[in-house]
């Protein structure tokens, strides 16, 4: 854009003239880019030449050397044999261990005692593992707060969509009946079960707890049928049988 500008002259007149702006930034840049992509385009012959060299190098000390040339190549392919033997094996380890724990898992998992020392949500993941032993498909652990009773579901092996209650408590502390009134109230509604089961590693109250099971169609799995089923991978009779 034009602009202007005045001085004075010699003999004292006052002189005014018009100048244009240069446009510096647009040149400036365009240099700078041409300067870039120069570095850019010389980086790959800066690696290119050595490259080249150590090529180069390496055919004449193989021609000079072809003996020593093809020891060395065996030296470092038995180098390279004897890290993959190593890591091959330490892989092996790794599944042997992992197995064995897996094994020691199962183990003692078959075993009622082991609930006794569990937390709550170590309880719904062991019942969660028999019942993945024991046939029982996409089981998932749901317990935790706002699970409004639901600590597992699965679909058992007839189909029905199973939702599960555990209970871990001490050996002399009962279900009663109040816990499975509150099941019974969300198991079909809100978790749409068509077999509602409560498990404890415990006993259920006698009497009104268990009438009130049979009519509201629950099943209860106390600490004595949870052993078997855990030593033999097998559902109480009965209790999972398609109706």
């Amino acid at each position: 854009m034009p602009y202007v500008k005045s001085h004075i002259r010699r003999d004292g007149a006052r002189v005014r003239a018009h100048y244009r702006k240069r446009r510096r930034a647009r040149g400036g840049a365009a240099r700078r880019g041409r300067s870039g992509g120069g570095a850019g385009s010389a980086a790959p012959l800066l690696w290119g030449v050595p490259a080249l060299v150590l090529v180069v190098v390496a055919v004449d000390f193989v021609r000079r050397h072809p003996y020593w040339s093809a020891l060395l190549v065996a030296v470092l392919g038995l180098a390279v044999a004897a890290l993959l033997f190593a890591r091959a094996r330490q892989r092996a380890r790794q599944r042997a261990e992992q197995a064995r724990q897996w094994a020691e898992q199962a183990r003692r998992d078959r075993l009622i005692a082991v609930t006794d020392a569990m937390s709550g949500p170590e309880f719904e993941r062991w019942f969660a593992r028999l019942l993945e032993a024991s046939g029982f498909r996409q089981v998932t652990v749901t317990g935790g707060s706002g699970d409004r009773g639901a600590d597992v579901v699965a679909v058992a092996p007839d189909g029905r969509r199973v939702v599960v209650q555990c209970k871990r408590q001490g050996v002399r502390n009962r279900v009663g009946s109040a816990a499975i009134q509150r099941f019974a109230g969300t198991c079909r509604e809100v978790h749409g079960g068509q077999l509602c089961v409560i498990v404890t590693n415990s006993f259920f109250t006698a009497g009104d707890g268990v009438r009130l099971a049979q009519q509201l169609d629950i099943a209860l799995v106390d600490r004595t049928a949870l052993e078997t089923w855990a030593l033999t991978h097998t559902p109480p009779p009965g209790l999972f049988v398609a109706r």
